[in-house]
């Protein structure tokens, strides 16, 4: 199975180490969203999208490039990492863009993470020393699960 993981991570890294696991884990191309040329998505069997938690979605740049997508027919997986949030509520935008373009949403994963921003930075932020050990091997359950 060829999979595909587009991702964006920007304060703590946290989502950049998820994707990183996960891409290891299989065997996967990991890239950002930049970087992912529509037309090429065509020779994966599966798609991954994820980021961090902005405002209770994802990050701007991975929904602008749902949204640009064609309808596809294909499988896909979202993650996120949070600082706090409902995942049903934190995936809605994205899970609803997708969904338009015919992608069948497989499966979802998130963790909770060390988060800096904003008035969280005068306490040290929330979640400090996560991701760890035990969310890594979550990560790594969770995409072995969805290629087998």
């Amino acid at each position: 199975m060829k999979v595909i993981i587009v991702y964006k991570s920007i304060h703590q890294g946290n989502t950049r180490k998820i994707a990183t696991v996960m891409a290891k884990t299989i065997n996967a191309d990991l890239m950002q969203p930049h970087e992912v040329d529509t037309c090429d998505l065509s020779e994966y069997d599966l798609i991954g999208f994820g980021s961090g938690i902005y405002g209770w979605r994802h990050h701007i740049d991975i929904l602008q490039l749902a949204g640009r997508l064609p309808a596809m027919n294909m499988d896909a997986f979202i993650f996120s990492t949070r600082g706090m949030g409902s995942v049903s509520l934190c995936h809605k935008a994205l899970k609803d863009k997708l969904l338009r373009k015919n992608f069948s949403i497989i499966g979802e994963f998130s963790c909770k993470c060390h988060n800096t921003v904003g008035p969280l930075k005068v306490i040290g932020g929330i979640n400090k020393g996560r991701p760890n050990e035990h969310d890594m091997e979550r990560v790594e359950e969770f995409i072995k699960n969805l290629v087998i």
